[in-house]
């Protein structure tokens, strides 16, 4: 039973990535990957809620499986990540390949915390 709620959450959360990586992508006229960016931050809040959401007890088990480990497995890329920051840095763009470390790190973690936290606001 476990193994298909893994696979629900990731039958919506690898089209979901996708089609919010190109859908935001699209808008900006920049080597820089925001489509990328901005799915794993948004992964890092979605965690960030699910995490605060249990420890609160306002979430179980099944649910982490299907949007913890399903959905935002699926969704956030961290071989896309590194992907796009090695061709930032091959292509001489080596600033925006320090932007989107620095930035990806710096925003994950924020959104994680602040989704922990807002969690604890609803649910604390």
């Amino acid at each position: 039973m476990n193994w298909l709620l893994v696979v629900a959450g990731a039958m919506a959360g690898a089209p979901l990535r996708y089609l919010t990586d190109r859908a935001v992508q699209s808008r900006h006229d920049s080597v820089f990957p925001w489509g990328t960016f901005v799915v794993n931050v948004t992964g890092c809040l979605v965690l960030g809620l699910l995490t605060g959401a249990v420890a609160e007890g306002a979430a179980g088990p099944h649910l982490q499986l299907l949007l913890g480990t399903g959905l935002c497995g699926a969704l956030t890329t961290y071989s896309t990540f590194s992907y796009e920051t090695l061709r930032l840095t091959g292509s001489g763009a080596g600033l925006y390949a320090a932007a989107n470390v620095v930035g990806s790190v710096t925003a994950g973690l924020g959104a994680a915390f602040a989704g922990v936290s807002i969690a604890q606001a609803l649910w604390g």
